[in-house]
C-alpha cells in the first residue's frame, strides 16, 4: 500500500507534539520498516525546514532530520502542471493541501494521512487520520 504523509504528521513526529506524536511516530516506523510505500512532497520538506526552526533553532540538526526523512520515504516532486492544475482547483480552501493531493495522485497513493480530514473532502485520494489509519492495519 502506498501512502503520502501530510506535512502536519511529519510535523507531530518531528516535534513530539503531543497527544498526535505517538500515532505519526507508529505510521512512520511502519514505512521504516517497509509494511508501506512512503511518500512525502518535496515541498513538505521545504515547509518543514521552515516551521521547525523554532523547535529545532540550529540549521544543521534540521538539515539531519530532515536528510533522514528524505532518505526514508519516496519525494515526489511537483511540476508545472500540478501548480496550474491546483491554482485553477477551487475545491480545496488550502492552496498547500490541493497541492498534497496533486503529489498522492501522481504518487499513486491509496490514501494521504493527515491530520486535517476536513481539508481534503475533495481531494481525489482518500484522507485518513494516523489514528483511523492505524486502526485498520
Amino acid at each position: 500500500m502506498k501512502i503520502l504523509i501530510d506535512t502536519n504528521v511529519l510535523l507531530d513526529y518531528l516535534s513530539g507534539r503531543e497527544p498526535f506524536a505517538t500515532d505519526s511516530t507508529e505510521v512512520i516506523r511502519l514505512c521504516s520498516t517497509e509494511q508501506f510505500d512512503g511518500y512525502v512532497a518535496v515541498h513538505s520538506i521545504l515547509n518543514l525546514f521552515f516551521i521547525l526552526r523554532k523547535s529545532i533553532p540550529d540549521a544543521n540538526q534540521r538539515r539531519e532530520k530532515l536528510t533522514e526523512l528524505s532518505e526514508l520515504f519516496k519525494l515526489v516532486s511537483i511540476d508545472s502542471d500540478m501548480i496550474r492544475h491546483s491554482l485553477k482547483n477551487n475545491d480545496f480552501k488550502d492552496f498547500e493541501d490541493c497541492v498534497q493531493a496533486e503529489c498522492a495522485v501522481k504518487a499513486g497513493a491509496d490514501c494521504i494521512i493527515t491530520r486535517n480530514i476536513k481539508d481534503f473532502e475533495k481531494s481525489p485520494v482518500k484522507a485518513i487520520s494516523p489514528e483511523d489509519f492505524l486502526k485498520g492495519v
